[in-house]
């Protein structure tokens, strides 16, 4: 069914790619009814170029062309323009199943056989436009969304330090001593404003990632020494569940192009989620490793280990497994979720696994040059 009147169309620009006169004449005919704006192109080339300049909303595309075929042209098309290439319908007179899948392969969303029935290919337009035109709007929103949230926790974040750093004082006896009574609800006040706090930081770095607004400054960075810091400062909190983290570093420095802050960000979150839910007296392991072209961070605790049939929540944002902290600390369920962004813009992969007696490894693996992109830095 043709999209409902409360869509408005008019005015969708869209290019159509054919080299027979007669049907780029029909189609334009029928286009121009609705009042959308067009151009043609009559080879793969000539589309490429006028997909540049023209900026169409979607493409009618001939498969068989005069120098590359339409299924090439929409794959270099998708490859120029990732996730705002505009959607392709093929238009052919080849409607084998295997030629169908084709299309969908090289990227088309529909498919459209000669002789072309005009009001099944206006139905087909319009719908596509529609869906186009619906991603637009939603995307818009979201940007909206993430814009508030973004306002919201910055808002919030300095009177929340600000609190936890007052408890923190009074915890200290900065005003005097505290009776067991109120140390006890200035302890809870700390804890809760620290938590809040960092729940805070975490929907931050979400809005950012959502508006793909997440950029790398990656500068010459020794790894051992960036993990050597992590470790000393996380040490701090591990000590208060006699936790111990090891971190015996082998060989000269490991160097690798990252942006610091953010790597350094995983790290404190990997090593902070083993000392969350590892018992008390545990030992936690730290390690950095060069084979090749990649480099490996590595966090073994000796917690219970992830529950196999919630591995695929593992990474995703707002889940929380099953598994308890040791020690009643809360999670947002967004830390990971961060820290699988941050690798994957640095074109890394991170994934944990189970080792066999107890406990479980997470690890991060990064390469030690990052390939050049048409964005390189930018998470979208």
């Amino acid at each position: 069914m043709p999209p409902t009147p409360s869509i408005k169309l008019q005015g969708s620009r869209v290019l159509i790619v054919d080299d027979d006169p007669v049907n780029a004449i029909v189609l334009s005919g029928l286009l121009a009814s609705e009042k959308y704006v067009m151009d043609v192109a009559d080879s793969g080339e000539s589309a490429l170029e006028k997909c540049e300049a023209f900026k169409p909303d979607l493409i009618v595309l001939d498969v068989r062309l005069p120098g590359i075929d339409g299924f090439a042209t929409c794959r270099e098309i998708q490859r120029r323009h990732g996730i705002d290439s505009p959607p392709v319908i093929f238009i052919t007179a080849r409607n084998t199943p295997e030629d169908v899948l084709a299309g969908f392969a090289a990227g088309g969303v529909d498919y459209l056989t000669k002789p072309i029935s005009e009001r099944e290919a206006l139905a087909r337009i319009q719908t596509h436009l529609a869906n186009r035109l619906l991603v637009r709007q939603l995307g818009q929103t979201l940007t909206l969304k993430n814009q508030l949230l973004g306002m919201a926790a910055h808002d919030l974040r300095n009177p929340l330090a600000t609190i936890r750093g007052m408890a923190e004082l009074l915890n200290e006896g900065a005003m005097g001593p505290l009776t067991p009574e109120q140390a006890e609800v200035i302890v809870m006040f700390r804890d809760t404003s620290a938590h809040m706090l960092a729940m805070v930081n975490e929907l931050l770095d979400v809005a950012v990632i959502e508006a793909g607004q997440l950029k790398l400054v990656p500068i010459s960075t020794d790894l051992t020494d960036l993990i050597a810091k992590s470790v000393h400062l996380n040490a701090i909190n591990a000590a208060r569940k006699n936790t111990v983290i090891q971190f015996d570093p082998i060989g000269p420095p490991i160097i690798a192009m990252i942006d610091a802050a953010k790597i350094r960000q995983v790290i404190d979150n990997l090593l902070g989620n083993a000392i969350k839910y590892s018992p008390l007296g545990s030992t936690i392991t730290a390690s950095v490793r060069k084979e090749n072209e990649t480099l490996t961070i590595a966090v073994r605790d000796q917690g219970p280990g992830i529950p196999e049939e919630e591995r695929s929540k593992l990474f995703k944002e707002f889940s929380t497994l099953s598994v308890q902290s040791t020690a009643g600390e809360k999670s947002t369920g967004l830390g990971l979720a961060i820290c699988r962004r941050i690798v994957e813009a640095h074109q890394g992969t991170i994934a944990a696994k189970n080792l066999p007696d107890r406990g479980c490894e997470f690890f991060v693996v990064l390469p030690t040059e990052m390939r050049a992109t048409r964005a390189p830095f930018k998470i979208n």
